[in-house]
This record gives C-alpha cells, sequence and structure tokens, in this order.
C-alpha cells in the first residue's frame, strides 16, 4: 500500500487515514494528537509543517523520519 502524507492536510485527516502516524507523531514531539479530544479540534486546524514552526522542530528532520517509516511526502 502506498502511504502518502500531503503536507496541506491537517493532523487529523492524516491520522484518520493513518492510525500508525499517530504512534509517529507523538515521538516526533506532536504530543497534542495522543489526546482524541484536542486530535478531532485543534487536529483540523493544524498541519504538520504548522507544528513544526510552532514547536521549532525541522520540518525537513521530519519528513526524513516519516519517509524512514514507510510514508511517502507531498510537500
Amino acid at each position: 500500500m502506498n502511504k502518502e502524507i500531503d503536507l496541506q492536510k491537517s493532523l487529523y485527516e492524516l491520522t484518520e487515514s493513518y492510525p500508525e502516524l499517530i504512534d509517529i507523531l507523538i515521538g516526533l514531539g506532536f504530543m497534542g494528537v495522543a489526546n482524541p479530544a484536542l486530535r478531532s479540534s485543534h487536529g483540523k486546524v493544524m498541519t504538520i509543517p504548522k507544528g513544526c514552526e510552532t514547536m521549532g522542530k525541522d520540518l525537513n528532520e521530519v519528513i526524513k523520519k516519516l519517509e524512514e517509516a514507510g510514508f511517502k511526502v507531498k510537500r
């Protein structure tokens, strides 16, 4: 299966499509996705690039980790 992550999509959309992404994102510091209520509210407006910006994380590092986990990242 080709798992593609579109960086324009919200964290909510991505984690609904790929539930296994939740643990990966938590490991990358996206702690909010661990909380279902937060994921279905704040997660609908938050994207991976926006989250990286907010947390001061390097987007390219996050993309590299997602690719290592078997995802194809669409910028």
